[in-house]
């Protein structure tokens, strides 16, 4: 007698060398397929919260910026996120928010491209805010921007190329773009290569070193766990590093912050990414949390997102009725992120419904329904509970 697929699941989890994991997040009895969105609370975060608060500010107070370690965060933060974006030390410094580091990357790569190169390739599938950014560092750049698809962009860069900002996942439809196959052929035109690691970052290997990308920028509040609003992160490839002409000279970024000189000098290394104060309270929740990772290799993550993810689709296609949903997210491995995207024409009511009764992802208007697998926490029996429940709540919302 062959196995259901509740006891598949079963079979699956008693089999998960990172089940254990989901023990140190703080979770309760609902399905949470959004950390796509917003990564869930690692349980032991708000301890180290309470003693940032209460000694740490309220106690050593300004002593914190040098006795707890406060001025160092961004760069030592940088360089615990660096082995899960596959970046060496010293090249990513955690500041700002992702669209204020986009807004620096592009600039930058466009200051480091030359006087010759006059247009900025940008994915024309990208999360709105990459292109609105993409187009106002144009402006300021004297660059025009050129809406590019991805898979299209190694056809499309020219010797006026100076740089092209791509998504490695896009935040629709969970499509792994070819970040190796894309950032070889922008170096092969003399372009830059600026990727968003936004929904990548945390669910499966970059390797942005191993692969020569230029810039890179990412946040740290979905895969990574950093909390609601968490800083993003900044990354600058070292033969970079001595040119990179931030947009954003803070004083924070100067060689000598505490000169107060009127002259601006940047700081060595990626230091010069940082602008203005840093935000602790939301820094220390961020290093906090980046505990979860100790000892969990990127490539074990990885491969138990792609049997999730398999798995989804295996129990939506026994379950569902045809026709009702259609997957918009690649099949082969080598194609998909650590989310499914489902176009649904009730998506609204259907994942409205889908919350009410305790599966948790996201509606991404007008019609799809997006889950995400994050593999620290989600297991195979969350999997098949919430084809499940999507199979029962398409029972009740009549088709349209």
């Amino acid at each position: 007698m062959s196995e259901t697929l509740r006891e598949k699941a079963l079979r699956l989890d008693a089999e998960d060398g990172l089940g254990k994991l989901r023990e140190k997040f703080a979770l309760d009895e609902v399905t949470y397929l959004d950390g796509n969105s917003l990564g869930a609370l690692p349980a032991h975060v708000p301890a180290r919260m309470a003693d940032v608060i209460t000694r740490e500010w309220g106690e050593l107070r300004i002593r914190s910026w040098d006795e707890s370690g406060w001025w160092t965060a961004p760069e030592r933060i940088g360089d615990r996120i660096a082995p899960l974006v596959g970046a060496a030390p010293g090249q990513v410094v955690v500041s700002d928010s992702t669209s204020v580091n986009v807004f620096k990357a592009v600039v930058g790569a466009a200051r480091l491209a030359g006087d010759d190169r006059d247009e900025i390739l940008v994915d024309a599938t990208t999360f709105p805010t990459d292109g609105y950014i993409a187009q106002s560092a144009a402006r300021m750049t004297g660059h025009r921007v050129v809406p590019v698809a991805p898979a299209e962009v190694p056809d499309a860069v020219g010797p006026r190329t100076a740089a092209a900002l791509v998504n490695h996942v896009d935040y629709r439809t969970g499509r792994l773009h070819d970040l190796p196959g894309i950032t070889a052929a922008l170096h092969a035109a003399g372009a830059l290569a600026v990727w968003d690691l936004c929904h990548s970052a945390g669910a499966l290997p970059v390797g942005l070193d191993e692969h020569g990308v230029d810039l890179a920028v990412g946040c740290t509040y979905k895969y990574l766990n950093g909390g609601p609003g968490s800083p993003a992160y900044l990354y600058v490839a070292e033969r970079h590093q001595a040119a990179f002409d931030s947009p954003l000279p803070g004083w924070n970024s100067h060689a000598d912050p505490f000169g107060m000189t009127p002259g601006y000098e940047a700081a060595a290394g990626a230091l010069r990414g940082r602008v203005g104060t840093p935000d602790i309270l939301s820094l220390m929740a961020l290093e906090a949390a980046l505990d979860v990772w100790d000892g969990v290799a990127i490539e074990d993550v990885r491969e138990k997102s792609l049997a999730l993810t398999d798995f989804f689709a295996e129990c939506v296609r026994e379950y569902v009725p045809a026709g009702r949903v259609t997957s918009l997210t690649p099949e082969p491995h080598g194609e998909r992120g650590s989310q499914t995207a489902l176009s649904c024409a009730e998506a609204p009511a259907v994942m409205a419904e889908l919350i009410r009764r305790g599966v948790v992802g996201d509606l991404r208007r007008p019609d799809v329904l997006r889950f995400g697998f994050t593999p620290l926490y989600v297991g195979f029996a969350d999997t098949e509970r919430a084809a499940r429940v999507l199979a029962d709540v398409l029972g009740d919302v009549p088709a349209s």
